[in-house]
């Protein structure tokens, strides 16, 4: 039986960091990806406000992705965030609303984007690093449910995926009741 083919979207951080190293310890074919999200600007503006998704990223990234000899690759989604998230934010901040920009970057270019991506590439799930749980129902439905670790728990921002997005994705971190490391 073929391993099942998994795109981890890996922010650099210790949580991505974990998701990819559960799923390749459970036999999963992982494949490492940051999600390149930044504008055109000068270097030193986007190493200052990087984010999630920034260049220091990229090395923390590759450096995790080469300890655990998977394959790791940078995806542009310049195009997909200023439309879904810069403009939608601006727009609404002109109206006087308060728009959440992680929303929108989570459903529009994290769970679509990157999803529909990953499937054209033959993988068959995505995973990140978030706290939340995907658990298939008695009926078939997915649905989102808290992260064992309630503290840490990221489902208000994981509220808007559909049925499609959830029955393809893995949050491996939402199962884990506490993490420790010892270095």
């Amino acid at each position: 039986m073929e391993k099942k083919k998994v795109v981890v979207g890996m922010s650099g951080g210790v949580d991505s960091s974990v998701a990819a190293y559960l799923l390749k310890d459970a036999g999963y074919d992982v494949i490492g990806v940051t999600m390149q999200i930044w504008q055109d600007e000068e270097v030193a503006a986007q190493e200052e406000s990087g984010g999630c998704c920034g260049l220091s990223a990229v090395d923390d990234a590759r450096r995790v992705a080469f300890a655990l000899d998977i394959p790791y690759y940078v995806m542009n989604f310049k195009n997909e965030f200023k439309k879904a998230v810069i403009n939608y934010f601006a727009e609404e901040y002109v109206k006087g609303n308060t728009p959440n920009p992680c929303i929108a970057c989570n459903r529009y270019v994290k769970w679509e984007s990157l999803l529909k991506r990953s499937l054209d590439i033959g993988a068959d799930y995505i995973a990140t690093g978030h706290y939340a749980r995907v658990v298939q129902l008695d009926n078939g439905r997915y649905t989102l449910k808290k992260s064992a670790t309630s503290e840490k728990d990221q489902t208000y921002a994981l509220y808007n995926l559909t049925q499609y997005q959830l029955a393809h994705t893995l949050m491996p971190v939402g199962s884990i009741q506490r993490m420790r490391f010892v270095i």
